[in-house]
């Protein structure tokens, strides 16, 4: 069924009910009681008798161990297996195998008494509707199962307009993936004012649509103290127009990441020898290299330092080096790069990084193909099939 969608508010929804939902014989269930937990009451054999059974429907019927059957029965109370079969039987038919269906009951165990028909397969459609494969939608649904927790009219179609009224369809599918939890968040509260506030500074929509697409979780921290991060990367010289700007915020957003900013920064400094301007400089060349891991930071500067011969203090000029990849760019490229210094057809001070940042077309013209007819194996060395030192 094809789902009308408009950008902007108020929203028309047209009622979406699987054919496939309909082929199960959902059409007229009903959700299932809930008993309040807040509510104490005596216990009576009958309830006694219904936990009995929640339970023990939780481990023959959706493979829960007993003690995750035991709390999940704390969250939800079956009154017989017809609808909870139901729902098992919705969720397989859009592809999710028997253990993200144990995942998805397991983080979720009330959507066993959810209402097939009305309350989860619209949503389920909805989201195939806007592009999510079947073997997506059932990796989105094992993630974060509380998708189907949300109101489909009030905060799923909301968000995905929202979304879709600053990125492309495709990179919306990707956010799905990706970073489905906003859609469970209240936009009012951070990430429409944190979308405002870029736009009031001057953010361009490529730069916009960059976040939304890549760091959505950026948007979604406390308004003030994003407010407060945009100050430090703007003080630290970086120009809101540029992509930089964007990685630079994800690198001093939320404490995560601003723990790793601080421990590479000190790695720079305390075993390599940069300034606190190097960092700084280094940073506003390349912001992705004050968020590697600390293995990806130590192998590269060890191989470009201590294997290489490279300078430490030169790196700063060229921190991008350090995002690249170790195994797939800079050792095949540095090692075609030792055996042109070892023959004599390269100057030994050449810069490293005149033979890294070049696009693949490039470096092979100016360093392999170009002295193929003098080194017969120099493709080899660099394809990995030839050591160096049998060249």
């Amino acid at each position: 069924m094809v789902v009308a969608l408009r950008l902007g508010y108020p929203i028309i929804l047209c009622r979406l009910v699987s054919s496939r939902t309909q082929s199960l014989g959902l059409g007229n269930l009903k959700p299932f009681n809930v008993s309040p937990q807040n509510h104490r009451r005596p216990i009576s054999s009958e309830s006694s008798k219904k936990a009995s059974f929640t339970v023990n429907y939780l481990i023959k019927s959706c493979g829960l161990s007993p003690e995750e059957a035991n709390l999940a029965a704390t969250k939800v109370e079956l009154q017989s297996p017809k609808g909870a079969d139901s729902v098992l039987a919705l969720l397989s038919s859009h592809g999710l195998s028997e253990t993200q269906i144990l995942r998805v009951v397991r983080s979720y165990p009330r959507v066993l008494v959810a209402d097939p028909e009305k309350t989860l397969a619209p949503k389920i459609e909805f989201f195939s509707s806007v592009g999510l494969s079947r073997v997506d939608l059932a990796r989105v649904l094992t993630f974060n199962p509380q998708l189907l927790s949300r109101s489909l009219e009030n905060q799923i179609v909301p968000s995905y307009n929202l979304l879709r009224s600053l990125i492309s369809e495709e990179n919306v599918v990707a956010v799905l993936k990706r970073r489905s939890w906003l859609f469970l968040e209240n936009h009012s509260r951070n990430v429409m004012p944190n979308i405002e506030l870029l736009r009031e500074l001057g953010m361009p929509r490529a730069c916009m649509s960059l976040l939304v697409a890549h760091d959505t979780q950026v948007l979604m921290h406390n308004h003030e103290d994003l407010a407060q991060v945009i100050d430090e990367v703007r003080g630290m010289g970086f120009d809101l127009k540029k992509s930089t700007f964007v990685v630079a915020l994800r690198a001093l957003c939320g404490k995560s990441y601003r723990a790793i900013w601080n421990r590479n920064r000190e790695i720079y400094k305390k075993c390599w020898g940069w300034s606190d301007d190097d960092v700084l400089s280094a940073f506003r060349k390349s912001p992705q290299c004050m968020i590697l891991s600390e293995k990806k930071l130590m192998e590269t500067m060890d191989f470009l330092v201590n294997k290489m011969g490279w300078p430490a203090a030169m790196i700063p000029t060229f921190p991008v080096i350090l995002c690249f990849s170790l195994e797939n760019r800079i050792i095949p490229r540095c090692s075609v790069i030792k055996v042109l210094m070892k023959k004599g057809l390269v100057d030994e001070n050449m810069s490293l990084a005149y033979a890294v940042l070049p696009a693949e077309k490039r470096f092979l013209e100016r360093f392999v193909t170009r002295y193929l007819s003098q080194v017969l194996n120099l493709m080899s060395v660099y394809e990995g099939e030839l050591n160096v030192q049998d060249v």
